[in-house]
């Protein structure tokens, strides 16, 4: 899974917000989503991340009919948001990064949870803006490397800026991905907004940069030998291990002090969407412990259900991709207002390598 941002796009939301430029629907949705008879439902999402067997029994159960669209980066869904996406989506997913500024943007509905009693069993520590969202998986962005191949026992980001490793690092990519690790290196808050900060973070992932063999696919890269370290998500890391199965010389870096990045990817509906009624069913559908379980098996990510983890299956819960104290010691991304700009300038230079 992917997660990039790019200048175009991230603009249409700062310009909606600031300047109030952007077209808003003011409707909570169509008179077939308010009566409870909507047939068809529209999401747009991450692909590879929610079960074809889980999305065709929901199409059974309901007799409807689910159409998925699928995104490349953040900023699509932003775009999706920010340009009516009612018009197109019931539900849209997106980040706790963004919240803040949908909300104050208008983009996104508030959400009628009397029709989602399952979204109880969602541990409160983990709810972003309660009223708009409903939490779907989270992702720990972490190391992981090959013990046996990888030339720097990995302890702090800083080790990742080791010459030693020159080719051999796989990562996930995205300025809001990237910076904050190079921000935490520099003893800089991850989610600071000021421009020199974010300079210096720059010259930093130069660095890291030059240490990089590829950028995405990065639990594919561990697994066929391309990389020996990978920044990624535990998910991603998950996959890694269980594929190389007896094999598996893989391990999670034990960080000393750098706290680890905890992202949540939410459901939103957007505002004027067309079938609210199937959208909040939906919703009610997928917070089902025993679905969500279910779930967990194909994309085997961290999940905020407190109540889907207790039925998950004992290798979930026994995987080695989140058994680690990394847990105690994370930091969140937070909404950077117009800094955003300043963070895309940069990334910009960083992938054209000026």
């Amino acid at each position: 899974m992917k997660k990039t941002i790019s200048i175009l796009l991230t603009m249409v939301l700062i310009m909606g917000i600031f300047t109030g430029c952007a077209d808003k629907n003011t409707g909570s949705g169509s008179d077939s989503g308010k009566s409870g008879s909507s047939k068809e439902l529209n999401i747009y999402m991450w692909q590879q991340y929610i079960s074809d067997d889980l999305i065709a029994k929901f199409e059974e159960e309901n007799n409807v009919k689910v159409n998925l669209s699928y995104m490349s980066d953040n900023a699509d869904a932003i775009t999706k948001l920010t340009a009516g996406g009612g018009q197109e989506y019931d539900l849209i997913m997106t980040s706790d990064a963004y919240m803040e500024s949908l909300i104050k943007g208008d983009y996104i509905e508030k959400i009628n949870f009397k029709n989602i009693p399952n979204a109880s069993n969602i541990n409160e520590s983990y709810w972003t803006a309660k009223e708009y969202c409903v939490p779907y998986l989270m992702n720990y962005v972490y190391i992981i490397y090959n013990k046996d191949k990888s030339p720097v026992e990995i302890k702090s980001y800083n080790d990742l800026i080791d010459p030693a490793l020159k080719g051999q690092i796989a990562s996930i990519d995205g300025a809001r991905n990237l910076f904050p690790i190079a921000l935490i290196a520099l003893g800089y808050d991850p989610n600071s907004t000021k421009e020199s900060e974010i300079a210096e973070a720059y010259e930093w992932l130069t660095k890291y940069n030059e240490n990089i063999v590829a950028y995405g696919n990065a639990e594919q890269n561990l697994v066929n030998g391309t990389a020996s370290v990978a920044l990624t998500f535990d998910g991603n890391a998950s996959w890694a291990m269980s594929e190389l199965g007896e094999k598996n010389n893989l391990v999670i870096a034990d960080f000393e002090k750098d706290p680890v990045q905890l992202g949540f990817d939410l459901y939103v509906i957007p505002k004027g969407a067309k079938h609210v009624d199937l959208a909040e069913k939906f919703l009610n559908y997928i917070t089902d412990p025993q679905i969500m379980a279910k779930n967990l098996v194909e994309y085997p990510y961290s999940c905020p259900n407190d109540a889907a983890v207790e039925a998950a299956s004992d290798a979930y819960k026994n995987d080695p991709a989140r058994d680690f104290d990394y847990k105690k010691n994370v930091f969140f991304q937070e909404d950077v207002g117009e800094a955003i700009t300043i963070y895309n300038d940069y990334y910009q230079k960083l992938k054209v390598g000026k």
